[in-house]
């Protein structure tokens, strides 16, 4: 499909799941409209080329899971595991998603306008995730690259665990996970919600958030010595 034609129109009531996500795998390019989705699971799964993908309504599990380039774009809400494994590229949805959204993320953008249910972001490593609402209990769990981003509040635990991903959050805070704290902001780190808040569309100002990191006390090494662990080895 050639830049700029139409939009090619994929109707999940008469369009199979695998059908689908075959016709946008083998597509170098082009866009494509998911219409009727009803909550089908691992709705434009595995994209690897630079389509963009509106679906037209809700969706189940895993949708846009081991999204690698290109851009989905949910209208509606999302199940668990959205954008679960993302590489690269851009995933928004407009409405809210459920637990695990962007799981184990190792690069790409992921936009959820609305809120994010619990463990969003869990082992993420490289993803950025901006959340416009709130986000639920162990958020950022075990996350080790990249940047949460929270307009709202943030529920209970939040970066349980985490290693050197770093949490940004706007509201309140129920409570932190182990081996998480509170860290200053410096200009480096507005400049980091700056880009982000820029990037997802998403009105605020970057001086009334908070920065949480890791306390780095569960860690088998100090980070400050990983120079000599190398040299050592």
């Amino acid at each position: 499909m050639n830049p700029g034609s139409e939009s090619t129109i994929l109707d999940m009531e008469i369009t199979t799941l695998r059908e689908l996500n075959a016709a946008l795998h083998e597509a170098d390019s082009g866009d494509f409209v998911v219409r009727n989705p009803r909550g089908a699971h691992a709705v434009a799964a595995g994209i690897n080329s630079p389509v963009a993908v509106t679906v037209e309504g809700s969706v189940g599990y895993y949708c846009a899971g081991m999204h690698q380039v290109g851009r989905v774009l949910v209208h509606g809400n999302a199940s668990t595991g959205l954008a679960e494994n993302i590489m690269s590229g851009e995933v928004r949805i407009t409405g809210s998603a459920t637990m695990s959204a962007g799981a184990t993320g190792h690069g790409g953008l992921l936009v959820i306008e609305g809120n994010s249910g619990a463990r969003c972001g869990i082992s993420m490593k490289g993803v950025d995730i901006v959340v416009g609402g709130n986000v639920g209990h162990m958020s950022a769990f075990m996350a080790q690259a990249g940047s949460l981003v929270v307009l709202g509040d943030a529920a209970d635990d939040l970066g349980d665990s985490i290693y050197e991903a770093q949490v940004f959050v706007r509201g309140d805070v129920a409570s932190l996970g182990a081996d998480c704290i509170e860290k200053e902001v410096r200009p480096e780190h507005i400049e980091i919600v700056t880009g982000l808040l820029a990037a997802s569309s998403m009105q605020a100002d970057p001086a009334d958030f908070r920065r949480y990191g890791s306390a780095r006390q569960l860690y088998n090494f100090h980070v400050d010595d990983i120079d000599a662990e190398v040299a050592a080895r």
